[in-house]
């Protein structure tokens, strides 16, 4: 085991990584490269999966170059993802016939807005999980089948169902998307598949009548594996950029990766994730509990011969992309800079910025929300909107813990946080204020890495069991509660003021 390790491919929302990991689960290789964000119209988004492609092409190589390993050290790769972003491509040639939609895409509002007033979304729900939301893969591969430009004399939207139901297109999220490309197999894991609005959670399998809804023909979705797959789904090619048959054993959906990275294997266990958006899930073990508190019920995981294990998760939209949007408007030059300037104002002086840049996700779900900055006056300076947006994190956090709390009956004493965000102490100790729980933060704050490197490591048998991992999580700070909990309730009292004041906005001016 000394000389072998696992590889994780971690395709996310702003660019792509690559790590690799030992035995103890320390970080051997790390590379990143950005991808360029294609904002065609306001409210869409876009990603070139071809350059995606290429880019984890460049990383992979990379990392190994730089930490001295080679390819044929690699006892097995894993696969992490931005979740709901949807390809199409074609079975052939591997091109794609149009742009990637990502998950923040809000141009089929109109069409989830139609399934709303058409009574269906308790009936969507049941079978998924899911608050019908643009947000999902359905009404994305549904656009994308709808709009794309075909290719050959048949200019028609209806030649590219025709070639769908044939199987001469593929559609698949960025995991499907890579594992396509590294091995030739079109293969999902079940917990990217739980996020396609198509997937019926219960049953284990596509619905035929969720695809007949969203005219999706099934010869177009991919076969769904475990997450950790002791049949692995497929090996890369000696011939191709690795020079070696590495198996591809393990994917998850980010925020499950996450999960799986931070070891709550158990009923009861929670984390959080700070990234472009903000991702908290409660492993609920073997029953998918439904939610009466605007959350998403969704498959957690599955190792291979053993039960799915299902999730409670708030979907938040904008939380680390609050503290790009202040490095664009220029107010800090960098990320690192929020902290001290939120520690030279004692408050944000009346104001709070909901940042909803995206639409609202749990616990509102509102497609047409909009950011938006309350409470100004002439005094307002940058320094208490960056503290406003910090403490919208942390806000936003609240209210899925407290519908969490509502929904699983399990109170929660300590959450587990990762991501790039939880650098930042000063937000780390306002979390632990705002919600009044512990946070703790681990060594290893790339957990969405480590969670497929853990997945994909134990289809192969590099690591033995469960156990083995939990001994590897080691805690790197604990953040206790500072804040007398009336003050904490105070400042968050007119969060919701706040919120009622960005929703809807999109449709007061004719929206997207």
């Amino acid at each position: 085991m000394a000389n072998t390790y696992v590889g994780a491919i971690d395709q996310g929302t702003t660019g792509t990584r690559f790590m690799v990991f030992d035995h103890g689960g320390e970080v051997v290789a790390n590379a990143y490269e950005k991808h360029e964000q294609i904002y065609p119209e306001p409210g869409w988004v876009e990603h070139d999966a071809n350059e995606i492609w290429e880019n984890t092409k460049q990383v992979v190589t990379e990392g190994l170059a730089d930490a001295g390993v080679d390819a044929s050290q690699l006892e097995a790769l894993g696969i992490t993802n931005q979740r709901e972003t949807t390809i199409v491509w074609d079975a052939e040639t591997g091109e794609p016939i149009h742009n990637a939609l990502v998950w923040q895409d809000r141009r089929t509002t109109d069409r989830v807005e139609e399934i709303q007033e058409e009574d269906k979304v308790e009936w969507i729900r049941e079978k998924t999980g899911l608050e019908c939301d643009a947000y999902f893969s359905a009404t994305k591969t549904e656009w994308i089948l709808d709009n794309a430009d075909p290719i050959g004399t048949d200019r028609s939207t209806d030649a590219l169902r025709d070639r769908a139901e044939e199987g001469e297109l593929l559609m698949g999220t960025i995991d499907t998307w890579l594992i396509y490309n590294l091995t030739g197999n079109h293969i999902t894991d079940v917990s990217n598949a739980s996020r396609t609005m198509l997937y019926n959670i219960e049953d284990l399998e596509w619905d035929d009548e969720l695809l007949e809804e969203f005219n999706v023909p099934k010869a177009m979705v991919p076969e769904v594996r475990p997450s950790s797959d002791e049949q692995t789904y497929g090996t890369t090619d000696a011939d191709g950029f690795l020079g070696a048959e590495v198996p591809v054993a393990g994917a998850l959906g980010d925020q499950q990766a996450a999960l799986f990275g931070q070891t709550c294997f158990d009923e009861g266990d929670a984390k959080n994730t700070y990234g472009t958006g903000s991702f908290y899930l409660m492993n609920t073990g073997n029953e998918a509990v439904a939610s009466d508190h605007g959350l998403l019920t969704t498959i957690g995981f599955q190792r291979s011969g053993e039960p799915v294990q299902y999730a409670l998760e708030g979907a938040i939209f904008i939380t680390g992309a609050a503290i790009e949007w202040l490095e664009d408007m220029e107010l800090i030059d960098d990320a690192a800079e929020t902290a001290s300037l939120a520690r030279s104002v004692d408050s944000t002086d009346g104001v709070y910025f909901v940042p909803g840049f995206t639409g609202l996700g749990a616990p509102h779900w509102d497609g047409r929300a909009r950011g938006t900055v309350v409470g100004m006056t002439r005094g307002t300076r940058r320094e208490h909107i960056v503290r406003a947006t910090l403490e919208s994190i942390a806000y936003q956090t609240r209210d899925v813990a407290e519908a969490m709390e509502a929904d699983s009956g399990v109170d929660t004493t300590s959450l587990r946080v990762d991501g790039g965000a939880v650098k930042n102490n000063f937000l780390c100790q306002l979390q632990a204020d705002v919600i009044q729980t512990e946070i703790v933060r681990p060594v290893v704050d790339e957990t969405t890495a480590l969670g497929s490197a853990y997945a994909a490591g134990l289809a192969v048998g590099y690591w033995d069991d469960l156990d083995s991992l939990r001994e590897n999580w080691q805690v790197d700070k604990a953040f206790d509660v500072q804040m007398d909990e009336a003050e904490a309730n105070d400042m968050y009292s007119r969060w919701d003021d706040a919120v009622e004041r960005s929703l809807e906005w999109a449709e007061d001016d004719g929206g997207d």
